[in-house]
């Protein structure tokens, strides 16, 4: 599969490289199918440390792909060539058509971030948060090109999950929604269209189930493993929702809450046994330990 390419209307943007700022969970995860939907792939930290690990992470998913015949074994090595990795932001985003963020979940860092983004990256340069439930108007405001910017959220493993939601702000063009939608779609991706509003589609419906489980939870109507085990079976879950919120990370979940909690209201108020986990150091898998242990 290669290079997403644009419609006859769509001639102003071809996308080949595509910047990826932020190595963790979510950049790395993003890099990955980047790689492999065939663009040339500039994964961005300031933490040389973190795009080691976000490098042997990528390679091995790759080799796994191949041993399990997910992957044919010269497109993973094709993919491996593509990949690049950076500890400048202004170098990474001087060649990509398309500058992905994935940075933490805080508005004020993704407004200094696009206002960077806008002086560093190409004039015809596409501008996407990986946010989930942010406002891209606000972000696509701190830049000259409000036209140019949109939501692209990927969603956790992603090389496993198949969705991408195209966030639309204030004033995203539909040309920018069709180059970002032939990209997603090269990586592999299926694609929704949401207007902004908070939370977007997935997230406020997601964690308001999340948010319940830790109420349950608190009041003793059932375990965390009861509770995971019965949205599973009989719901039909991939996973339950105290897996879930380990696997996103408590901090990041009760983030998203508190934003929902002040714009959309007091259905969205967190739940004050996750805000005492949080406070506890209990983050989820990424620190060994949130609703469950992880052994090291």
């Amino acid at each position: 599969m290669g290079p997403a390419q644009p419609s006859e209307r769509n001639r102003r943007v071809t996308i080949q490289t595509i910047a990826v700022l932020g190595a963790g969970i979510m950049g790395r995860g993003i890099a990955y199918v980047s790689v492999l939907g065939g663009f040339r792939t500039i994964l961005q930290d300031t933490s040389q440390e973190a795009l080691d690990r976000a490098t042997s992470e990528i390679t091995a998913l790759l080799e796994k792909g191949v041993a399990t015949g997910k992957v044919a074994e010269d497109a993973a090595v094709t993919a491996r060539k593509r990949l690049s990795t950076s500890r400048s932001l202004a170098d990474a985003a001087r060649e990509a058509g398309l500058v992905i963020e994935a940075v933490p979940e805080t508005i004020d860092v993704k407004v200094e971030l696009f206002a960077t983004l806008d002086r560093a990256a190409p004039p015809a340069a596409i501008l996407a948060s990986n946010t989930s439930s942010l406002s891209i108007t606000e972000m696509a405001a701190a830049t000259k090109r409000p036209g140019q910017v949109v939501g692209m959220h990927f969603f956790n493993p992603v090389h496993r999950m198949k969705l991408v939601e195209l966030v639309r702000g204030l004033e995203t063009s539909d040309e920018t929604l069709d180059i970002t939608d032939r990209a997603a779609q090269a990586m592999g991706k299926e694609t929704v269209i949401v207007k902004e509003s908070p939370g977007f589609v997935t997230s406020r419906i997601n964690v308001l189930i999340g948010n319940e489980a830790f109420t349950m939870l608190e009041s003793g109507v059932a375990s965390a493993r009861d509770i995971d085990k019965a949205l599973k079976l009989g719901l039909n879950h991939p996973m339950g929702p105290f897996e879930l919120v380990d696997l996103v990370g408590l901090d990041t979940r009760l983030s998203i809450l508190e934003y929902l909690h002040r714009t959309l209201g007091d259905k969205y108020r967190p739940s004050p046994l996750l805000i005492q986990y949080v406070k506890a150091g209990r983050l989820g898998r990424k620190v060994g330990r949130g609703v469950y242990e992880y052994p090291s």
